[in-house]
């Protein structure tokens, strides 16, 4: 297999993505989310992993975004790993970079160590650290094993402001994904017609009626116009299973647009 992932070398999704990847297959890093799915969408990848989630920073906002750009894609695999962050490079630093969940997981201890430093978005984890290597900034939150990786000493570890965790997926071409095991997530993007009186309250009830138990919902804006929304659903099942495939077409009958991301097996809460 070859597997795309949000690199460089050392950010969590490569840790992520080694708890499955075998030895013989190719890992391929890429500078963002963006283009580890374009990849796939290309062929030129047989899958991707990515950031969707984490338990203190919320949703990835540009996985959200990019699962519903572009030619379809599948969610065929949840990864679930614990997260930790380490400070690296100068101690009186007037920039850290970040990346923006890095920096919102250490919100309280960079405004009580570094209250005056101005924080730079990074792409990843490990471009942060690759940042300060290079001299392009004088401090930066990355991870453990960036910072092994590249040769810095952290100044402070363990900075985060409490335990999280972090949920990848690894998405490839529709038609991939794993049959029902009886223990499965399936993921949907469903648009609502704004101007449709009580219609999310809707979609929540033919989920409810079937017994299917909703454990995420997230809106993004479509950036079609204000108060235009698709809302991220994950429910317990599989697509073949049928209270799942009855409420999929239920929804389809009177939403906008309903899209299927993938059914898979779960990872684990």
């Amino acid at each position: 297999m070859k597997y795309a992932y949000l690199g460089p070398a050392g950010t969590f999704t490569e840790a992520a993505l080694r708890t499955f990847a075998g030895d013989g297959d190719e890992l391929v890093p890429c500078r963002s989310v963006p283009e580890a799915l374009e990849v796939v969408r290309l062929g030129t990848a047989d899958a991707a992993l990515v950031p969707v989630e984490n338990s203190v920073g919320g949703g990835v906002d540009v996985t959200l975004d990019e699962l519903v750009a572009g030619s379809p894609l599948e969610i065929i695999r949840e990864v679930l790993i614990p997260v930790t962050f380490v400070f690296v490079g100068d101690e009186a630093p007037d920039r850290v970079g970040a990346h923006p969940q890095a920096s919102a997981q250490c919100r309280r201890w960079l405004a009580k160590h570094h209250p005056d430093a101005v924080v730079v978005d990074m792409l990843s984890n490990a471009a942060a650290a690759l940042s300060v290597r290079s001299g392009e900034i004088p401090a930066a939150i990355t991870s453990p094993i960036a910072a092994q990786q590249l040769g810095l000493t952290p100044v402070h570890s363990d900075i985060g402001d409490q335990a999280a965790t972090t949920r990848f997926v690894l998405v490839a071409p529709p038609g991939t994904g794993p049959g029902a095991t009886g223990n499965d997530l399936t993921t949907l993007a469903v648009y609502i017609a704004h101007d449709q009186v009580g219609a999310l309250l809707q979609v929540l009830t033919e989920l409810a009626s079937r017994g299917v138990n909703l454990t995420r919902i997230e809106s993004r804006p479509t950036g079609e116009a204000l108060g235009r929304y698709v809302f991220f659903l994950d429910c317990e099942g599989h697509i073949s299973d049928r209270p799942i495939a009855e409420a999929f077409g239920a929804l389809e009958r009177f939403c906008a647009k309903v899209t299927f991301l993938g059914s898979y097996v779960s990872g684990g809460r």
